[in-house]
């Protein structure tokens, strides 16, 4: 009896590590496709960290932000912290001892750095939720807050705070010369600079600060002296680290010692394989693709690598993966934003209808299947 090629190959049991846009992405089209897989997380909900810095800043705000992962997934939910993974046993080792035997493994482990641009170790979304609830009050107890780091996470979060609470003193303080990513058009990168100024953020630009692990970050404490080594001192009530991304790397480093590249990432082929490993795929920030760590191309990575997954289960020809040219979008508050899609600068106008005023919110939850609250 011929097997109908619509029907899922045998033997498929995808486990993805991490449940940020790649791999939920990953999950929600192994579940489309009809194959087995499982998705652990060390939280019990997706957080759409798009709009972590307007959870920030706007009270009741962080709620949407979280949306839970058992109520989309059911039982290929597993929350736990990963311990190891060990791919000469196929196995995926959770802490306290748990294995999770894989046939495929897509890791998406994403990246780490400071609150609120990036969740630390909260496992529960109702104590994420507070913790955004509480740096809410402490913004709006702070008469002048100094954001430090003038990348992408820093600029919008500037905006943020400005757009929300006008009569506050916002200031930004970056090494650089220039703001946002590197990867992004100049002409985009000073529309954010031209941006803020019109708010009214003041900008020390090409200094860094020397004395940040002296600060008390995100709590508002009355005239903090903040250093930079051009020798100035700024004085503010409230202090807003956006800097020092790294991978998460802790749960393949050690096993996988062989394919992971300086800086913790994974290096990938052009089918998003794990090079050395080929039933293990990496997707998003914790892949080595030289190109704007976004959500937008995590989830590009995992359409590519459930669709060889796939393939390779059928035994067709891999697909690649290839990064197009920079699509970016900086949300600079409600009301305004810059950006480029596919190298073309976009209109400020555009970039607010399509990112800036609901930080594509409502393009997650229609997607994992449940109603924004």
């Amino acid at each position: 009896m011929g097997v109908s090629s619509s029907s899922p190959p045998e033997g498929v049991h995808v486990v993805i590590v991490g449940g940020g846009f790649g791999g939920t992405a990953a999950a929600l089209q192994l579940k489309s496709r009809g194959l087995k897989f499982t998705l652990i997380d060390v939280r019990d909900a997706f957080h759409h960290n798009v709009a972590a810095l307007r959870a920030a800043v706007t009270p009741g705000f962080a709620r949407q932000t979280f949306i839970p992962y058992a109520e989309t997934f059911g039982d290929s939910f597993v929350q736990g912290r990963v311990d190891r993974v060990d791919t000469e046993r196929q196995v995926v080792v959770l802490q306290g001892g748990r294995e999770v035997q894989y046939s495929h493994l897509v890791l998406s482990t994403g990246t780490a750095g400071p609150f609120p641009g990036k969740l630390g170790g909260e496992e529960s979304y109702r104590g994420a939720v507070a913790a955004y609830e509480n740096l809410v009050l402490q913004v709006q107890a702070a008469g002048s807050v100094l954001v430090v780091g003038g990348g992408s996470t820093g600029a919008e979060m500037a905006a943020e705070i400005k757009t929300r609470y006008p009569d506050k003193k916002v200031v930004l303080v970056h090494s650089r010369t220039e703001l946002a990513d590197p990867e992004l058009q100049p002409s985009v990168r000073q529309q954010v600079k031209e941006v803020l100024l019109e708010k009214g953020v003041e900008l020390v630009l090409g200094q860094k600060v020397t004395n940040l692990p002296e600060l008390h970050l995100n709590v508002t404490h009355k005239d903090q002296r903040v250093r930079t080594d051009q020798d100035q001192v700024l004085t503010v009530d409230l202090v807003i680290s956006c800097t020092g991304l790294r991978v998460n790397a802790d749960a393949y480093r050690a096993h996988m010692a062989g394919s992971v590249a300086e800086g913790g990432a994974l290096k990938v082929d052009a089918h998003l394989q794990v090079v050395g490993v080929s039933n293990v795929f990496a997707v998003g920030d914790c892949n080595d693709v030289a190109e704007p760590k976004t959500a937008y191309a995590a989830e590009l990575h995992a359409a590519v690598a459930v669709a060889n997954i796939a393939n390779a289960a059928a035994g067709r020809p891999l697909t690649e993966y290839r990064p197009g040219n920079a699509t970016l979008l900086l949300a600079l508050g409600p009301d305004d934003g810059v950006g480029q899609f596919s190298g073309w600068r976009l209109p400020r106008f555009l970039v607010v209808l399509g990112k800036s005023r609901d930080l594509l919110l409502w393009k997650s939850w229609r997607e994992l299947g449940q109603t924004r609250p």
